[in-house]
């Protein structure tokens, strides 16, 4: 869909989404928090960052943003179309993370990592570890997780990166155990290129219907910013909705595993 009628589009599935009524969530009467759900935002969007960590802090929830390094600097060169949007800089991304925001890594410049060699790879990682200890305040790699782009990682990589960071996120099966000490890969879907309030809906009404689990999604911009965006107006009553199930628990991805990891795992 190209952008003009993709925004098209957009206003139309905002104004329904408004009465949108998440069928299939009804309150779980559990004592202990049994779902743990995470909405993994990536790309670092300005407008869409902002937005989404006004919604989050409306329920009193901490946003799990993931930011490629070099987004903000002159001559980025754009991964695809779907980056085509003003992204913020590490003056937000440091307000955010003092209003109670998780920044997290998604990237030196957005490689696709199980395409390049794997020295090239773990150069980039690097390469971005470095650059997050330099701008972001308080940034320890062995208290971060590593979101890679695309969700495209390698047997290599992932055998590696522990020993750099806490853990990582790559695609896979998007419910993963609840947050246990040493666990180290995460596993996450996403939808796209369209709007993914449906999806993304479905995803945690699957959830809901297991004992336990933690979900994790990956999520972009909002209303019409970047690949599978998700409408705002929806994510203000998803999470208005969530808050209110004893069973669920909304968290950022480093603080779900700070809980069961205690000190930090590397330097």
């Amino acid at each position: 869909m190209n952008t003009v009628s993709r925004r098209e589009a957009l206003k139309t599935i905002g104004s329904a989404a408004a009465m949108l009524a998440l069928p299939g969530f009804a309150p779980n009467v559990a004592k202990n928090k049994k779902h743990i759900i995470t909405l993994s935002f990536d790309d670092g969007f300005k407008k869409s960052s902002i937005r989404t960590a006004e919604i989050y802090e409306k329920y009193k929830l901490s946003a799990c943003i993931n930011v490629i390094a070099t987004a903000h600097l002159p001559g980025f060169e754009l991964p695809s179309e779907y980056h085509n949007w003003p992204v913020g800089d590490f003056g937000l991304w440091n307000e955010l993370q003092d209003r109670g925001h998780e920044i997290m890594m998604h990237g030196y410049k957005h490689a696709h990592k199980n395409e390049i060699p794997l020295a090239e790879a773990k150069d980039l990682i690097m390469r971005c570890i470095d650059f997050f200890s330099k701008e972001l305040k308080n940034f320890k790699p062995g208290e971060s997780i590593f979101n890679f782009p695309f969700n495209a990682s390698t047997p290599e990589l992932e055998e590696w990166l522990p020993t750099q960071v806490r853990a990582f996120r790559s695609g896979g099966n998007p419910i993963n155990k609840l947050p246990y000490a040493g666990q180290v890969k995460l596993t996450c879907t996403s939808h796209g290129p369209d709007n993914i309030d449906e999806h993304l809906n479905s995803e945690i009404e699957k959830l809901l219907k297991q004992p336990s689990g933690w979900l994790i999604y990956n999520t972009h911009g909002l209303d019409e910013e970047g690949w599978g965006p998700l409408t705002s107006d929806f994510l203000d009553r998803l999470l208005a909705r969530l808050v209110q199930m004893e069973s669920v628990e909304i968290l950022p991805s480093g603080t779900a595993l700070a809980r069961v990891w205690g000190k930090t795992k590397t330097k």
